[in-house]
This record gives structure tokens, sequence and C-alpha cells, in this order.
């Protein structure tokens, strides 16, 4: 029986903003000191830090703002240049509601990003998370933040006994109610650091926490027993077989991805449709780019996405020139141009995979 130690009040946002002055890490998008960053640059990195590690992220946003250094800039882009540019990052339709936010920021809005929460909402690709952390981190707005770092230091401070995602909103208004009367954008980064890099899931650094002495699960012990879950779902798998066709000039061939669903829009090499089964030889017959002799390598691809896993069987063929595809954008690409593309994580590695054997045979 795990003995709970009640709370008598709120943790001390003063505290935690002492802390976050003196321990805050350094970030090219964040300001301190009371001053707000470009309001371009916060919206930027929320979009690059959704599902992503600050570490990743850091040489994406430099490369984004001295290539587009304002939302006017990345408005003029093409779409097929953003995903160029952030191709490697991953969740890549975040490239595309990007590009679209940016355009409809300078049509509607003058090229000033929208302070109020209900107006960062209606842009695209901005949820309640980000609409909130865009109009406290670059307006000092009052707002509730809360993301996965939040929830879980609120669910220890708390010792919240409902498990995630049903307590989701309970986490919420637990962080409403520790909202300081000032220096919004500052707390919000600072309860958020405090989840990053003091309250982190395995082995939280209690003794240097500035909550600690207010914090149900560290006085009983039980820090790595919150937040509570559910239980964990079985990912699915999948499989599909993956075509590198190429002809006597050094080209493989690549076709575009239809713009909805996963990895829209994005470049990739013809493949077998993504199923629960492994594609039969009928299959790869009716999905191969051409009647070529393929040739199976032994070893797959494998991939995970957010929400299943994907093995990719890899074929390899050779034309003695260069083919169309019906009914798909295609086009032919020396191996060395390959990088010009938006070409996502999963069709780089089969990229290497196929190089790799093409060079040893």
């Amino acid at each position: 029986m795990i003995r709970k130690t009640k709370i008598l009040k709120t943790p001390s946002s003063a505290a935690l903003l002492r802390w976050y002055d003196r321990c805050a890490r350094d970030m090219p998008w964040r300001m301190k000191g009371g001053k707000r960053p470009d309001p371009y640059h916060e919206l930027l990195s929320e979009f690059m830090l959704q599902q992503t590690q600050v570490a990743t992220v850091i040489p994406y946003f430099l490369s984004f703002t001295k290539r587009w250094p304002s939302i006017a800039h990345l408005a003029k882009a093409t779409l097929d240049e953003v995903r160029a540019e952030w191709s490697g990052l991953g969740y890549y339709r975040r490239a595309k509601f990007l590009h679209e936010c940016a355009k409809v920021i300078v049509a509607q809005h003058k090229g000033i990003v929208p302070q109020d929460e209900a107006a960062l909402r209606a842009l695209p690709g901005i949820g309640a998370y980000t609409a909130a952390a865009i109009a406290a981190i670059a307006y000092d707005k009052k707002a509730v933040v809360v993301d996965g770092n939040v929830e879980r230091v609120m669910a220890r401070v708390f010792a919240v006994e409902e498990p995630l995602p049903g307590a989701k909103k309970k986490l919420y208004e637990l962080a409403a109610s520790c909202l300081p009367q000032k220096r919004f954008g500052d707390y919000a980064q600072a309860v958020m650091e405090l989840g990053a890099t003091i309250c982190t899931p395995k082995n939280p650094q209690c003794p240097t926490c500035p909550w600690k002495n207010d914090c149900v699960a560290f006085a009983s012990g039980t820090m790595e027993r919150y937040p509570l879950k559910g239980a964990k779902q079985k990912t699915p798998q999948k499989f599909a077989s993956v075509f590198i066709a190429m002809n006597k000039k050094g080209e493989v061939l690549l076709t575009r991805r239809a713009e909805k669903g996963l990895l829209g829009g994005m470049w990739e090499f013809p493949t077998t449709p993504w199923e629960q089964e492994k594609p039969t030889l009928h299959i790869e017959r009716r999905h191969a780019p051409a009647k070529l002799v393929w040739q199976k390598l032994e070893t797959p691809v494998r991939h995970v996405f957010s929400h299943f896993k994907l093995e990719m069987a890899l074929r390899i063929g050779h034309s003695a020139a260069a083919f169309s595809v019906q009914d798909r954008e295609y086009r032919w690409m020396k191996w060395k141009n390959l990088s010009t593309l938006a070409l996502p994580t999963l069709t780089r590695n089969v990229a290497d995979a196929a190089r790799n054997h093409v060079k040893k045979s």
C-alpha cells in the first residue's frame, strides 16, 4: 500500500522561476532576462519541437532562420524547398502546415504572428498546446501550456492516481492552478524545462528540484510511479517491398507520394502498399515500376513510425534506359543529387542500403 502525503499548497512559482533564471538551457529561439523572443522564431521552434528532441531541432532551426529570416521570406518559399530543408527531421506534415501557416499569417495578419490563442488555433497545424505556448512565450499572455513534460510534473507533484490519457483534463486543471501572477512566458518555459531536465521519466534528479518540498510523489518516494498509464498497446507491424530501379546513366527512379496521408508529398522509391502481411510475388509484380529482373537483397530496411513498425524488402533492378511511370509523378536522379530532394529518413535509409549493395557488387 502506497502511503499518500497530503499536499498543503500549490508549488511555488517564484521558486521555479528562480531556478529557471539560473539553470535554463541556452537555445537559439529562447530569450532570457524578461525579453520576449521573435514570434516567428517561437512559432518555428514549436512546429519543430513537436515529438522531437531539442538537440535534433537546433541545427534545423538555425538553417531555416538563415535561409528564411522572417515569416514573409518563408511564405515566399515553395513547398518543395521547405520540405527539402526539413528533410530528416521527421513528421513531415509539420513542414506542410508550417508553410501554409506562414502564408496565412502574411495574407491575413500582415505578416505578424497573432497574439490571441483563438486566432492562433485557427492557423494550419496549430492546436491547443502550440497556441498556448506561442501566446505565453512570444507575447507573455496568461495561458496554460501543457506538454508531456508538464503532465509528468503535475502527475508527480500532486500524485495523480488517474492514468493517462484519461487524466489529461485533470492535469491541465492542476497546471492552471499553478500559474503565477506575472512572467507567464518564463513560467511556461520553466515548467517544461523542469520536466525535460529534472523531472525526467526515469531517474529524476529530485534533490535539485525547486519543487521537491511540495511534491507528494517525492515525499512518498514514488516518483517513477507517476504518471500512471493505461495498458500499453502492441505496436502494429507492416511490410512492403521497395523497388530501386537504376539505368546506365547512374540514375535511380523516384516517385512522389500523394499529398494526403503519411509522408504526404515526399519523394520515395516505388513500393508495394504497406500491409500487415508480407507482399506476395503477385503483388510485387503488380506494383513494380517496370518488368525488370528484380534482385532481392537479404537484409530488409526497418523503420519505426509513431504508430507502427515497417519492414521493407529491397528489390534492385537494372534498365538499359530511363522509362516512364504511369499515373505517378516521377523523376530519375543521380545518386549524388538525392540530397536536393525532400526525402524522409526512411527513403534515405533505403538509398543507403541500396547504394552500399551496389558498391559491393
